[in-house]
């Protein structure tokens, strides 16, 4: 039994130092290993080898003054402008393609800014739908477990956004955006039947969208044989398969990746994990994988711990935007996913990426330190 006393003045629950130590130790991973795979690439273009790895640490500094703000307020104040943060990020994801704000690169246009400096609206789309929903569903209940008034009407944000993602096109981001809505849904309580009946009309769509595309058609088939076509289609996932097999169970050591010298594409953003196979080995990929399972777990756990079920749905979408994105970037590398260009969490190269998952643990550990000692007890 706990004193009336210590009900009504909760201590506030200290900073999960799990949490903040695995975090930690995959944003200085993700440097070293952003400087190793891009040396090679910054030196040729930029005359710099260290040019890559200045800029992450400019968006570093950048995250972590929004993630410090992020800890520090109170999360419930995020429930009542969940609304506006939707609307914010749907309208960023629409001005990707207005002239002149729109950044066309390799064919897709996923940037607004210039080119020196930019941002990916649907990096922070994915955020924006996680506090969405996290407000939607700690009001909405036992409205869940039906089909017509709990689950469809929150299908529609969703649909709005992948499709918008799907346009620029991004596939593996649009596919993110509904792993992440079902992980929420699950959460909730939505009913398993339910939930079929979302991804069975889910994969028809799919489906037709990657027949209809002779680009997204080729990764498909390049997934199911890579080697079949391995100049060409399969280029990326042989490489990729490549440099992790050669880095064996220790690797070739730190910086002495061959495949960074332009043979494996997108090396220091999408495929960073193979020339960290590469370089640190069977070894060096596990502990990576052991460190997302760790956020995962604790993650977890202060939702788990959670004062409210804004802060318990909250905790969840921003630890399954993560993982669910690290899984799906770690497949593809291997191939055990069809290639789609998603970057690994603090990982990969990118800025936007490393803003918004220090802003989703952020608000992990704030759900946690504002959990009452009661509820981290119980």
């Amino acid at each position: 039994m706990h004193s009336a006393a210590t009900l009504r003045s909760p201590s506030r629950a200290p900073l999960d130092t799990v949490l903040f130590t695995a975090v930690a130790a995959l944003i200085g991973i993700g440097l070293v290993m952003v400087f190793s795979a891009s040396s090679a690439t910054a030196y040729a273009e930029h005359g710099d080898i260290a040019y890559y790895l200045k800029r992450q640490l400019v968006w570093l500094a950048v995250g972590l003054a929004g993630a410090y703000v992020c800890y520090r307020i109170d999360y419930r104040r995020l429930r009542a402008a969940a609304p506006y943060f939707l609307v914010a990020a749907i309208a960023g994801l629409m001005f990707v393609f207005v002239p002149h704000v729109g950044l066309g690169v390799n064919g897709g246009r996923r940037w607004i800014g210039t080119g020196g400096l930019s941002i990916e609206p649907s990096e922070f789309a994915k955020l924006a739908l996680v506090i969405y929903l996290s407000a939607v569903l700690s009001a909405r209940g036992e409205r869940i477990t039906s089909l017509a008034r709990g689950l469809v009407p929150l299908c529609v944000p969703v649909a709005i956004m992948a499709v918008l993602v799907l346009k620029e096109p991004d596939m593996g981001t649009a596919s993110l955006l509904l792993f992440i809505a079902l992980a929420l849904f699950f959460a909730a309580g939505a009913r398993l039947v339910h939930l079929a009946a979302v991804i069975l009309t889910t994969v028809p769509l799919a489906a037709l969208t990657v027949l209809a595309s002779p680009y997204r058609r080729a990764r498909v088939f390049a997934f199911m044989d890579p080697w079949k076509d391995p100049l060409n289609t399969g280029f990326h996932i042989v490489q990729s398969l490549l440099a992790l097999g050669s880095g064996g169970l220790f690797g070739v050591g730190l910086g002495a990746s061959r495949a960074k010298f332009f043979y494996l594409p997108e090396q220091y953003t999408d495929f960073i994990f193979s020339v960290l196979g590469e370089e640190l080995g069977l070894i060096g990929t596990l502990a990576v994988i052991a460190l997302f399972v760790t956020l995962a777990y604790r993650a977890v756990r202060i939702a788990l711990a959670a004062s409210d079920r804004f802060g318990f749905f909250l905790a969840i979408g921003c630890a399954a935007m993560i993982t669910i994105q690290a899984f799906v970037n770690i497949g593809v590398v291997s191939s055990s996913w069809p290639v789609t260009g998603v970057p690994l969490p603090f990982i990969s190269f990118g800025g936007s990426s490393l803003v918004v998952n220090l802003l989703a643990v952020a608000l992990i550990a704030n759900v946690g330190r504002n959990a009452s000692v009661v509820a981290g007890r119980a």
